[in-house]
């Protein structure tokens, strides 16, 4: 690790977290190797993470969503009510356009892929500490792809996650505990938004666009 970010202000102190410990180990391979970038921490948890972030107050986090402890996403949630002008880059496998946006949502200014080249790791490290955005373009398009679909209700959520397991309305009106005749109404306005013909299409647009992460 460098020890001389204090001597040089020009320096970009980055904080990691990841509970993979060969991307860990290769992220701060990479930092640590990278001119004009210097590592602080490293972290193999959500909770890990935010307490790293108060002791050294980096100028970009690199962050995975699913840790142990505390999931990625609450973790980026703690750091910027302690610091609300955190940096911080979201690092995942997920490619879900929901995903991309959950993770925007609360608060990230970059979010790069796993399989993403060192090259446009250090970019994203570089543009985030400008105080700019960085999104790649595949993750970009999915962002774009998700403005031109109408955004489905809480309970069309619901409903839809039910859909996806192959349940009938009469399951799902059981199971959410409402009239048949309304999931009916529930499920031609999810085939419109996600604009599918059918309920296995409906579930297959659902699932590849991380719309049922959350359930």
């Amino acid at each position: 690790m460098n020890t001389y970010a204090d001597a040089n202000a020009d320096l970009i102190t980055v904080l990691i977290a990841d509970d993979h410990p060969l991307i860990l180990a290769g992220l701060a391979a990479l930092v640590d190797a990278t001119p004009g970038l210097t590592l602080v921490g490293q972290a193999d948890n959500g909770a890990r993470a935010v307490e790293l972030y108060r002791q050294h107050r980096p100028q970009v986090t690199i962050m995975d969503l699913s840790m142990p402890v505390m999931h990625g996403l609450e973790a980026i949630g703690q750091i910027l009510a302690f610091d609300a002008a955190a940096r911080i880059v979201i690092l995942t496998t997920y490619q879900g356009d929901e995903d991309v946006r959950r993770g925007m949502r609360a608060g990230a200014r970059g979010y790069l892929l796993k399989d993403s080249g060192p090259e446009q790791l250090v970019a994203c490290i570089h543009a985030v500490a400008q105080g700019r955005q960085f999104l790649p373009p595949e993750v970009a398009s999915k962002l774009a792809e998700r403005t031109d679909v109408a955004r489905l209700s809480p309970r069309e959520l619901e409903i839809l996650a039910h859909l996806a397991t192959g349940k009938s309305n009469k399951m799902i009106a059981r199971s959410a505990a409402i009239e048949v005749g309304t999931v009916k109404f529930h499920v031609n306005n999810i085939l419109a938004k996600l604009n599918v013909g059918s309920r296995t299409e409906a579930a297959t647009v659902a699932s590849r666009r991380g719309l049922l992460s959350a359930f």
